[in-house]
């Protein structure tokens, strides 16, 4: 179960997060900022994509629209979103579920700056009814990831 895998992943990465589990769905931008009393741009989208063979995850602000300009820049390439099952796939989280966390095989996982503009955001937690709390800092240490500017 993809809420479980993030929650053992948390048990050994960061302990002191906790997964905030909603009765409302949290499975859009919209959703999520309703559920969790935020704005917008707090909530941190993550984005299943692939450029060539390679397949990765950018977590951006839910404001955030990719830029393929800055993004065939930065990755050298086109990028295509995958399907719901390829997500699923490559995630094992559903689509609106989707986080860098409790990931079946490790992918290369990339923060937007955008995310920089909070101190708090909100990425989801593997189901469409979960989320977690953090800074984009400590967010982007849990799973290794790169800092880039993708997004517009």
């Amino acid at each position: 179960m993809s809420l479980e895998s993030v929650r053992a992943f948390l048990a050994v990465h960061a302990p002191d997060v906790e997964v905030l589990v909603t009765e409302a769905s949290s499975a859009t931008v919209a959703l999520a900022a309703a559920a969790h009393g935020v704005e917008l741009a707090q909530i941190a989208k993550t984005i299943c994509l692939r450029v060539g063979e390679q397949t990765m995850l950018i977590v951006a602000g839910g404001l955030s629209r990719l830029d393929n300009r800055k993004f065939k820049d930065r990755f050298g390439g086109k990028p295509r979103m995958l399907d719901a099952d390829e997500v699923v796939a490559a995630t094992s989280h559903p689509v609106g579920g989707v986080c860098p966390f409790g990931l079946p095989a490790p992918l290369p996982v990339y923060c937007d700056v955008s995310l920089r503009a909070f101190d708090e955001v909100l990425p989801a937690a593997g189901a469409t009814n979960a989320a977690i709390r953090l800074s984009p800092q400590r967010m982007a240490e849990i799973v290794n990831a790169e800092w880039v500017d993708v997004c517009q």
